[in-house]
């Protein structure tokens, strides 16, 4: 039972996140939180099971709109992790006042009956996808969407194994967790699900292949051509958290090799569809399309959870089996979320907008990345962005330290995001950010990496 106690990770192996248990976070509790927010966050350590990237907390939140958070204390964060699922922002006003009216009706919907809230959305949402991708399936959370996922492969190949890429994040569930490739999940849960062949992923700044994407289809290529029992490819379309994007040739070889072995390819879009990328969805970056494709997140707009799978016509063919049995899997207020997130991206222009925005922030990275020895690369699309830290452009070392630092002194002035990966600065802001306040987060971010010394 030592394992209990024992802190076996740093936040070096953990891709997803912090783990919350550094010397920084101790100092951040004593200095920067009031007396109040203090005492809140005893209890919640209290009754809250403890977990990596999760419990404890670093502050006490009493409000979200737009792009803050606030505190307790009245402290605001623009926030630029959100967990995925801000993309028209917090408490978006038509978010709020269509889910308020939706609680004056149909408020859930029971099993066998249907709602036209759901239909709508349903209608909606593949309104926007592929002809012959038009059949989903809706369930309360991402990990379930994948799980649905994973089961629908199996049914329709005869398939049960699964490839999918190392440090790779499908969800939290036992299923989600077998086909992810992070430590940090599979920790004391052995056996995981059976059948899961992992390959490396194509990264272009590290890793095994050092942006030889060749190599990695012809690593993928070999797995396939061996293993006849595989089913389905599933991965990210774009790695979220350390932000590693896949070049158009990649997905297009990828996608060629899945056709030509009878292989389902499972794009998880889940934390960067609905404008992240300047595109509705991911995979339109890259002139491809899935098989299966897995949403949430953003989805239910930041209020409600909400996430879905979109298929092919094709395999509507199971009627006499459950694929995903969820109890609010057709919840009028999810359906309600999902459509009105989707009439705002169009009626707020948010595609165009982020598109823009990409064009700010990559500037604005190209000369940090100039001004500051300390980044090694900079990578990102859209409002989706990395910042690679390293003590040395040479040899590509780390800077855990100083990516930690940066990141409590962003805290301090106002500016919240994730750390992946120990050394990866992760921007993900609200699409519905103001110029304004993307010009105060980079102020900020300046100010940080001043401090730590980082100037070449």
């Amino acid at each position: 039972m030592d394992h209990i106690k024992r802190d076996k990770h740093n936040s070096e192996s953990v891709v997803e996140g912090d783990i919350n248990l550094t010397l920084a976070r101790k100092e951040w509790l004593e200095n920067e939180v009031s007396e109040e927010t203090r005492e809140l966050l005893e209890k919640d350590a209290k009754y809250f099971m403890h977990q990596s990237m999760s419990t404890p907390c670093l502050d006490v939140l009493q409000n979200c709109e737009g792009s803050y958070i606030e505190s307790v204390s009245g402290k605001k964060y623009l926030d630029f992790h959100g967990n995925n699922v801000h993309q028209i922002g917090f408490s978006h006003p038509k978010m709020v006042a269509r889910l308020s009216e939706q609680l004056q009706g149909l408020t859930f919907s029971t099993r066998r009956y249907a709602n036209e809230t759901a239909i709508q959305f349903a209608e909606k949402l593949t309104s926007y996808t592929p002809k012959g991708l038009n059949r989903i399936l809706l369930t309360p959370n991402g990990s379930s969407a994948i799980g649905i996922a994973l089961k629908l492969a199996r049914a329709v190949t005869g398939k049960h194994k699964v490839v999918s890429f190392w440090d790779s994040f499908h969800g939290a569930n036992l299923d989600a967790i077998s086909v992810g490739g992070e430590s940090v999940f599979q920790e004391y849960m052995g056996p995981m699900m059976p059948g899961i062949e992992r390959v490396p992923p194509p990264i272009t700044y590290r890793g095994i292949f050092e942006g030889n994407e060749d190599k990695a289809l012809e690593y993928l290529e070999y797995v396939l051509e061996k293993d006849h029992q595989i089913g389905a490819f599933l991965a990210e379309t774009i790695r979220n958290t350390d932000v590693q994007i896949p070049s158009k040739k990649f997905w297009k070889g990828a996608r060629e090799l899945c056709s030509k072995h009878g292989v389902l390819l499972i794009l998880d879009d889940i934390p960067i569809a609905f404008g992240r990328t300047g595109k509705m969805f991911a995979y339109e970056l890259f002139d491809i399309e899935p098989d299966i494709l897995c949403l949430g997140k953003g989805l239910g707009g930041g209020i409600i959870p909400q996430a879905a799978i979109v298929t092919r016509e094709e395999y509507n063919t199971f009627g006499d089996i459950s694929l995903g049995h969820y109890t609010h899997e057709k919840s009028p207020l999810g359906s309600m979320a999902g459509l009105t997130l989707l009439e705002v991206i169009e009626e707020e222009n948010i595609l165009q907008k982020v598109k823009d925005d990409e064009e700010f922030m990559r500037r604005a990275l190209r000369k940090m990345h100039r001004k500051y020895s300390l980044i090694g690369d900079v990578r990102g699309v859209g409002l989706l962005w990395g910042i690679e830290l390293v003590t040395d452009r040479t040899t590509k070392k780390k800077a855990t330290a100083e990516a930690e630092e940066i990141m409590y002194e962003c805290l301090k002035q106002g500016l919240s995001f994730k750390v992946s990966k120990g050394n990866v600065l992760q921007l993900s802001p609200p699409l519905t950010i103001t110029r304004e306040e993307l010009e105060k987060a980079f102020e900020i971010l300046n100010c940080a990496f001043l401090k730590t010394n980082a100037i070449a």
